[in-house]
């Protein structure tokens, strides 16, 4: 196609005739001619002519050098030519001293589980000893009653609760890339530590021993046993964990009672319950302790240098349902946290410390997390406009409608009852704010939007700003700017970098964005992380039954891109059934560290990492080049 014919088809582009197809889309004339370049890649995802211009006119991204994947319904962890991939540790691998090896039985004890690496492995940080020796934190989100048990869960002891209790939490271990240039885990490392759902736990911050917190156990309502559903994770430039609680609602249960509108909001319910946890542990039975699910919900620091410390829950970054923790240090030495909360209609929030990082005081610095300011996000469009700006209110007592006149006490009411703050100041329901990742130039920040089947179908829910899709199926990712570079700033500019979709079946706005091909595709963008050079990786947890809407795009799946280009390329695929989450990197970026979550759920027939007949296990793998470069590069 030669440079005149290019132009020719782009002018007629801008006949009226063309911009009909954008109406009948959905994506009106106004929007494609305000909305600037997110717009405009929206606009050429649904016209392939359109799509040819743009990738004629755009450069090969300089930062990706790997040969693209296609699409896998295999049962296997697939990465590209000249790469290697093999697995560190998966669920029951004995970690602590005397722990026993795993038993696909289904039939060990609740003690042989809590010496043992946890289930469905989720978000993990990577924090070296030396060049070739480290301590990995990772999460165990939650666990499955079909693998977990024999019975599959149909006939629970007391026992059995306090299994399904070990096989959540974190794990911390440690690690070393040894003479053969591959990473193990060492089993007998004095590092080496469970951390469950019956842990011992500090609160700490504005809410510690606020009425709200206190129970039978803990009239203090300062110390809490456990955490779990810790989906992802952050790191403080201080060397502590971040774990963070998610789905905490499914644990609790309350028969035949009916749940205020705080319970309700945060997800509560009376008789729906999964894991029957409150049949043999009270902690969990509403009725008997109302107050427990308010200790839950939080993002819980632990120091994994030291295997007896106590972790913390800090208050002061809000209750909700945590996604990640994405830590960066502004300028003036302030800690900003980007915080998202899962689910669908939620918000996006942002905590700035109080006291700014000292990097000779370590001591100093471990309690910046005690106190702050939370804030959560407004984001502002002009009609049709696929970027625009934003603020972030502030949620502190006595500002923006945050009265007792509204329902809150007090700061610790707010921390407590996050949510509902957000709603009163006015902040800008989400499709499922996931992950959020901060660009190693400190200039831009990337949250995944996983999808909304809610979204246009609910009068909080307008079909919108970054939101721009009803019934969202496939997700997309926001980006956006501090004002002035300044984390701690209240105001920002925000774009889509992508929206993702299916050019195969769709021709209009699910479709996807320009950088959406039939090469690329994939639906409900979760984990994202940026490595050193500013490569952008996004892991997803999508439907993965290749049909339908989602035909094309197989297993779930990890991607790079180019955040400068936009190019986007499929680096390895997943087995069976799984979700690929958790991401962290060796410090020379050589290594790459990435969880495998619940091959074979619903009993799919995987047999991940294993093969042959065996029970699938959830997984850490270890990503090399076979040529020892850095990865992606």
């Amino acid at each position: 196609m030669n440079k005149i014919k290019l132009q020719n088809d782009a002018n007629r582009l801008n006949d009226d005739s063309d911009f009909s197809k954008i109406v009948d889309s959905g994506l009106s004339r106004r929007r494609f001619m305000q909305g600037g370049a997110a717009a405009m890649g929206l606009f050429l995802a649904a016209n392939p002519l359109a799509q040819a211009i743009a990738a004629a006119a755009q450069p090969a991204s300089q930062l990706l050098g790997f040969t693209a994947l296609p699409v896998s319904t295999s049962d296997e962890f697939i990465v590209p030519k000249g790469y290697i991939a093999k697995p560190l540790i998966s669920w029951g691998d004995p970690i602590l001293k005397g722990a026993p090896a795993f038993d696909e039985s289904g039939t060990q004890t609740s003690a042989a589980q809590a010496g043992q690496f946890g289930d469905n492995t989720d978000g993990m940080s990577l924090f070296p000893l030396s060049a070739n020796r480290a301590l990995l934190a990772v999460n165990n989100e939650y666990t499955n009653y079909l693998l977990l048990f024999a019975h599959q869960g149909k006939e629970l002891t007391a026992d059995d609760v306090k299994k399904a209790q070990a096989a959540h939490g974190v794990s911390v271990f440690e690690v070393e890339r040894k003479a053969d240039g591959h990473w193990h885990y060492l089993k007998d490392s004095t590092y080496n530590r469970r951390i469950t759902a019956n842990t011992e736990m500090q609160i700490t911050g504005v809410a510690a021993g606020h009425p709200l917190l206190q129970t039978k156990a803990d009239p203090s309502g300062k110390k809490v046993l456990g955490t779990f559903n810790n989906c992802a994770n952050g790191e403080t430039p201080w060397g502590t964990y971040l774990t963070c609680e998610e789905n905490f609602n499914g644990y609790f249960a309350a028969p035949g009672t009916e749940m205020d509108k705080h319970q309700k909001r945060y997800g509560l319910k009376a008789d729906k319950n999964k894991y029957q946890w409150y049949k043999f542990d009270q902690r969990f039975d509403m009725s008997q302790e109302p107050n427990e699910p308010h200790r839950h919900g939080w993002v819980v620091e632990i120091d994994p240098m030291d295997p007896t410390s106590t972790p913390k829950k800090r208050t002061a970054l809000g209750r909700f349902k945590h996604e990640n923790a994405a830590v960066t240090l502004a300028d003036n030495g302030h800690v900003v946290v980007y915080l998202g909360d899962d689910e669908r209609g939620e918000h996006l929030y942002k905590f700035v410390s109080k006291n700014r990082y000292n990097p000779d005081n370590k001591a100093a610095n471990r309690d910046l997390l005690e106190e702050g300011t939370l804030f959560v996000a407004r984001f502002d469009a002009q009609e049709g406009e696929l970027k625009g700006n934003g603020e972030w209110l502030e949620l502190t007592h006595g500002k923006n409608g945050l009265t007792a006149e509204n329902g809150f006490a007090d700061q610790a009411t707010i921390q407590i009852y996050a949510r509902e703050a957000a709603t009163i100041v006015g902040a800008t329901t989400m499709d499922r704010p996931e992950w959020v990742a901060v660009h190693p130039n400190n200039q831009t920040v990337c949250c995944t939007l996983t999808n909304n089947k809610n979204r246009g179908k609910k009068d909080n829910q307008p079909v919108t700003g970054p939101n721009p899709r009803a019934e969202n199926k496939y997700g997309q990712i926001v980006r956006w700017k501090p004002a002035n570079a300044d984390h701690t700033s209240n105001t920002f500019d925000w774009d889509l970098f992508l929206v993702a979709g299916n050019p195969t079946v769709h021709s209009d706005l699910y479709a996807g964005s320009a950088n959406i091909t039939d090469e690329n595709m994939f639906n409900s963008p979760d984990g994202l992380g940026f490595d050193k050079a500013g490569r952008l990786w996004v892991l997803t947890d999508g439907k993965y039954s290749n049909e339908g809407d989602y035909a094309g795009m197989g297993n779930n799946q990890m991607l790079c891109a180019d955040p400068d280009t936009g190019e986007i390329r499929r680096f390895a695929t997943g087995p069976i059934a799984c979700e690929i989450t958790g991401l962290t990197f060796s410090p020379d970026q050589r290594s790459m560290f990435v969880g495998i979550q619940h091959p074979g759920e619903k009993n799919a027939p995987s047999h991940f990492p294993a093969g042959g007949n065996s029970k699938p296990r959830s997984t850490i793998m270890v990503v090399q080049r076979e040529d020892g470069g850095i990865i992606g590069a």
